[in-house]
Order: structure tokens, then sequence, then C-alpha cells
């Protein structure tokens, strides 16, 4: 499988899905500045390229992202703190507002940064390895990168409270019950059951896919009246697009739909 090397990251094409690795292995993938400046860079890739349709997020090695540098955040002051948030929560606003869904295949460590990072995506599987926590407050801080507003949005306030206030790291099973991770899979069959989503969510219209998406996304922000608008405008838009017609007539017709168009 041919692939591109984006600094700390790789993209590799898969019909029309992407993968697209964090590969920090050393540092168990950990959020620096650069690694936040070249995953931007792998985006912007993934952004121009319109043969993707689908694209799935992971690590390298035994952790997805095991948080933002230690290293790097000792020093800073609330100066550098601040730009340092503004950057990664950037960063993860438009992975969350991306015109094409992302899966995060979750293959191990997903805490602090790591955990925010995933819950940036639309959709979460996960490993039966992987690790999730917000261990900030264990380390004098706050999370920075959307932890303390995606968490009680996925799982509740009261889960959400529990899990930042006291630092605690949970496993995947967990992950799953409280609602963090859709599916849990066997280490081996992580990148095949991802893929296998992905390949399924690029074969459907993708105008209506990303439309869809949006819908959600905006509609989460803003109250159940406003967010109808919305997918009603969406609805129109789809309504006068080609893959409707076909898909539609194909059904009426009783005949065999040939696959959409894009159009």
């Amino acid at each position: 499988m041919d692939y591109t090397m984006i600094g700390f990251t790789k993209l590799e094409k898969h019909g029309h899905v992407c993968v697209l690795t964090i590969s920090r292995p050393e540092a168990l993938n950990a959020l620096n500045s650069e690694v936040l400046t070249d995953l931007g860079k792998a985006m912007d890739e993934v952004e121009a390229d319109g043969d993707v349709y689908v694209l799935v997020l992971t690590g390298e090695g035994r952790s997805f992202v095991a948080g933002a540098d230690i290293a790097q955040m000792r020093d800073f002051g609330a100066v550098e703190g601040k730009a340092f948030g503004d950057a990664g929560n950037a960063l993860f606003m438009r992975i969350e507002n991306f015109s094409k869904p992302v899966i995060a295949a979750v293959n191990g460590f997903a805490l602090g940064g790591g955990c925010e990072l995933a819950m940036a995506c639309d959709i979460r599987i996960a490993s039966e390895k992987a690790k999730f926590g917000q261990p900030e407050v264990g380390l004098g801080i706050t999370p920075g990168f959307g932890g303390t507003q995606r968490l009680p949005r996925i799982v509740g306030t009261g889960k959400a409270m529990e899990l930042i206030l006291s630092a605690k790291t949970i496993d995947a099973a967990e992950a799953k019950e409280i609602g963090l991770v859709n599916r849990v899979t066997a280490p081996e069959e992580l990148m095949n059951t991802a893929l296998a989503l992905a390949e399924v969510i690029a074969l459907k219209a993708q105008i209506a896919v990303r439309a869809a998406k949006q819908c959600i996304r905006r509609g989460m922000q803003t109250d159940i009246s406003t967010a109808a608008t919305y997918e009603a405008l969406a609805f129109g838009v789809c309504c006068a697009t080609e893959d409707q017609y076909d898909a539609m007539n194909a059904f009426v017709n009783k005949e065999q739909f040939s696959g959409f168009k894009n159009r």
C-alpha cells in the first residue's frame, strides 16, 4: 500500500478511504506543537483529495495518542499554555466539523489530548486494549483541547465530572458502556472493522452523507427548532441531486440500483 509521510503523520489510501496515522511511537504519539502542525497539514491533503470520502484516524504502535506532550508543557506560563490550548482546540474543531466523516480507530492509550482527539471524531471504534481518560487535574491543569466540553456532551455531565475530576482511566469495555465508544474489537480486528465501516459509508450518497453529518454537528449546538430548519434545508438540497432521483427512481421501478454518482 502506497503511503505519504507528512512529518509525524502517515496517509494511506484504501480506495475512497484514507487512513491517517499519527507516527511518533517512541513518545506514544504524544501531541506537541509539531505533531499538531503535521496533523493540520495531513488534514489539508485529505480535504483537497476529492477521491477520499471517509477518513480513519489512528496511532502507530501501542498508543492512539497518550496525551499532550508533558515535556513541552512543563515550562509553559499562562500565555504559552493558552496559545497551545488554542492551537489544539482549533485543530480539533476542524476535525469535528470536517466535511468528510472521521472514524477514530483507538488502538491503545487515548489519554488527555488523545481522548480529546478521539472525541472530536464522528465515530469511535476501540481495541480491547484501549484506555481512555482525562488525567489533567492530576498534573495541575484542566483539559485543554475540548475535554471539558465534548465529554459531557457524549457521556453526560455526571459521568464527565466523575472522570475529569478524579483523573480516572477506564478500559474499552467501560468506555463502550458509557457511550464513549461505538464498538470494541479484538486488537487484530480493529483496523479491519474501522475500514469496513468506512467503506460502507463511502458507498452511500456523499452529498447526503456530508449534509447529514453537518446537520448533526450543527444541531447539537442549538435548540431543536433551529436544528430542524438545518435539516429541512439539507433535505431540500439533496432532493435536487441526481443521486436522489436515480436511487428513488430505481426503488419505485423495482430496478437494480447501479450506484451513486455523487452529484
